[in-house]
């Protein structure tokens, strides 16, 4: 008997050891499972980028990419605008690699909307020295780039201070390239016209070099000459040229 106890108790510890490591390995089995689930299925979903299209001819790098923090709020812009309007960051500086330029975002985006107490970056897109576009509010949300002029226009920042340099060539061909984009897919009129940040607003921006340049590319327009101008665009809407005559802000962000 006490031997025939013996051989069932041990019988039963072997069972339950058996039955300990089974659960061990089915735990270990589970959880490298979520573990692999986890690391797979980022890598399977797209990255969100509503302004991603197959068509552009020139490196993008979307909200997701350059780790954009999500917008307070937004508002639609009604598209096709007719205006675009060149800007300068002057600071941060140029940027030359995508490290560079995805810091230089977040660093605008920080700043726009901790110091400004804007909902995101301003600008509907960012252009850097390295020839890619990094994508702000997009096509189709309302921008905070240029005072009383933002509801009839997309804004597009050449990353840098260009007051007495140019950007590089790769840089200037991307921002054009990308109006071009705007343009084919309806965001921006066929008949658009191009002005520098500093023609709609009393600013230095998009600096001296930079502003000249511009001069040269195609639609741009000599008017309006400065921000007191504006009540004699007659793409501005009248409400708009109320505020502006009364002197009140045209929007909660600028």
């Amino acid at each position: 008997m006490s031997h025939g106890a013996e051989t069932y108790k041990e019988i039963k510890t072997n069972f339950k050891n058996t039955v300990d490591i089974m659960y061990s390995y089915v735990f270990v089995a589970v959880i490298l499972g979520i573990i692999g689930i986890t690391i797979a299925v980022p890598a399977l979903l797209p990255e969100p980028g509503e302004n991603e299209v197959s068509t552009y001819d020139f490196p993008f790098v979307n909200r997701y990419q350059w780790g954009a923090r999500p917008a307070k709020e937004k508002t639609l812009l009604q598209t096709p605008v007719p205006y675009v309007v060149i800007h300068h960051s002057y600071k941060p500086a140029a940027c030359y690699d995508t490290v560079q330029c995805k810091k230089a975002m977040q660093s605008m985006q920080n700043f726009h909307m901790d110091d400004r107490r804007w909902w995101d970056i301003g600008y509907n897109f960012a252009v850097g020295s390295d020839g890619t576009v990094y994508e702000g509010r997009g096509w189709t949300v309302l921008g905070a780039h240029a005072l009383h002029f933002n509801t009839v226009s997309l804004g597009i920042c050449l990353i840098g201070d260009w007051t007495t340099a140019l950007p590089p060539n790769q840089q200037i061909k991307t921002a054009k390239a990308l109006i071009d984009v705007g343009v084919d897919l309806g965001y921006i009129k066929p008949n658009y016209k191009l002005v520098g940040h500093r023609q709609v607003r009393d600013t230095e921006c998009p600096g001296d070099t930079l502003y000249n340049n511009i001069k040269s590319w195609q639609h741009y327009v000599p008017f309006p000459a400065t921000y007191r101008d504006l009540l004699h665009v007659k793409e501005l809407p009248q409400e708009i040229k109320n505020k502006l005559i009364l002197g009140n802000s045209t929007h909660i962000e600028a």
